[in-house]
């Protein structure tokens, strides 16, 4: 049986290319999006590469269908080896301005849809050498920017998440790690002015993703920051 990857919000941008990445390794894939068209456009993608693809619609923002996303992967009555909880948006903004509830729904979607995932299928990912948890930070998690407002906090705690649970795994054998992205060419800076080159590409962070599970299970990536060559925008 091939290994199992779960990737919240897995349709566009990096959930995507980290899925095409370990497609591309032979994995089998589950991921979930708001949308079904999209989704069954992708399962039927990734199914005549040959590999297992399942898909559930979510709103990783609400708490009641993140889980039934988990519900619907225990289901499948199969081991996790790998979870990626990239699921999140990005609203730019100033704390002292942007509207009423900007805060809730940015750590309901940035960091509650990771705890709430990770809760609902610990017990399914791989003790020993194999399991690994992957939680897409930011750079906005470790440096204040103009504009960065609620989304800036809402990364700030997923890091701060990320580090508790690599303490409470790893005597399990269960890694984690934090992928702290700059910008990166993704529906999210649609419409701005800047040639495509100053940023990153998907596949170089999904690339990265990868790398840091192919180690041995004898080391763990703990934090990796990834900017565009040309520095943060």
């Amino acid at each position: 049986m091939n290994k199992l990857i779960v990737v919240t919000g897995g349709t566009k941008g990096i959930g995507r290319a980290i899925l095409e990445k370990f497609a591309s390794e032979g994995f089998d894939l589950i991921t979930c999006a708001r949308k079904k068209d999209e989704l069954d456009t992708l399962k039927l993608h990734f199914e005549k590469l040959g590999v297992k693809a399942f898909a559930e619609v979510a709103d990783m923002a609400d708490r009641n269908q993140v889980k039934k996303f988990t519900e619907f992967v225990k289901s499948l009555n199969r081991p996790v080896d790998v979870l990626v909880n990239n699921a999140g948006f990005f609203v730019p903004g100033l704390v002292t301005e942007e509207p009423e509830g900007t805060l809730e729904s940015m750590i309901n979607s940035n960091l509650y849809s990771a705890y709430y995932t990770t809760r609902g299928l610990v017990g399914l990912i791989k003790s020993g050498t194999a399991g690994h948890i992957f939680n897409m930070c930011s750079i906005a998690s470790i440096k204040a920017y103009p504009n960065g407002g609620s989304y800036a906090i809402s990364k700030f705690a997923l890091l701060g998440f990320s580090k508790v649970l690599r303490e409470e795994l790893k005597q399990i054998g269960i890694r984690v790690t934090a992928i702290l992205p700059g910008a990166t060419f993704t529906s999210s800076w649609e419409g701005v002015t800047l040639p495509e080159d100053r940023f990153m590409k998907v596949e170089d962070v999904a690339d990265t993703v990868y790398a840091s599970y192919a180690l041995s299970g004898r080391s763990v990536v703990e934090e990796i920051i990834i900017r565009p060559q040309l520095g943060d925008l």
